[in-house]
């Protein structure tokens, strides 16, 4: 009861300078690249490809990883299905800040839970979400794993590891599926920029 009565107290402040007026200054609007997908599947480098031409183009991005994260914001969690949900509802609320402040925030979480990737989406303006399903399949994703996080896992070493001793749910509806056990890099790089310029989110070169 305390803190419903402190959140009645909490009032939100609108800002003199509006995501319009961002959009206009730094020639692009603001998203959420929201890359989901299992441990190996390439998230993180396919993140990376893309803010290499967004920046080349010089437009404004910043990649949330999900190792990063968890060395700062998020170290105080670990990977059961209630922190799992606390960490994506953090990394959503501040790709959410990002977005309005007119950057293009990339995310590459495993996020395996589409009840969690959906809570985000809710955050977002129409369009201004886009999931983007980074499909691989599970042979390829072990023998990428240059950390041996999946022979951990199937050791018994690593509990409640996504993909084989906890569930991933695969998005049913997503903005863009790239299949980074067939695409190069830059194929799937390019269908992420392809996207983004025909939705209008940034110019068209």
């Amino acid at each position: 009861m305390k803190q419903d009565a402190e959140n009645r107290n909490i009032v939100w402040h609108p800002h003199q300078v509006t995501k319009e007026d961002r959009t206009k200054l730094n020639g692009h609007g603001g998203a959420i690249l929201w890359f989901t997908g299992l441990s190996g599947s390439g998230k993180s480098t396919l993140a990376n490809a893309v803010e290499s031409v967004l920046f080349e183009r010089r437009l404004h991005s910043f990649i949330l990883d999900g190792d990063n994260i968890r060395h700062g914001l998020n170290k105080d969690l670990g990977f059961s299905p209630k922190d799992r949900e606390e960490n994506i509802r953090r990394i959503g609320e501040v790709a959410h800040l990002f977005a309005q402040a007119g950057l293009i925030a990339m995310t590459a979480f495993i996020s395996p839970y589409k009840s969690d990737r959906d809570k985000v989406r809710a955050l977002a303006a129409p369009k201004e979400f886009i999931e983007v399903y980074v499909k691989c399949n599970l042979e390829t994703c072990e023998k990428r794993d240059t950390k041996g996080l999946y022979k951990k896992a199937r050791a018994g070493q690593i509990p409640e590891f996504t993909g084989i001793s906890a569930p991933y749910e695969e998005p049913e509806a997503p903005e863009l599926v790239v299949h980074t056990d067939q695409e190069s890099l830059e194929e799937s790089a390019a269908k992420v920029i392809a996207y983004l310029e025909s939705q209008g989110i940034v110019p068209k070169k």
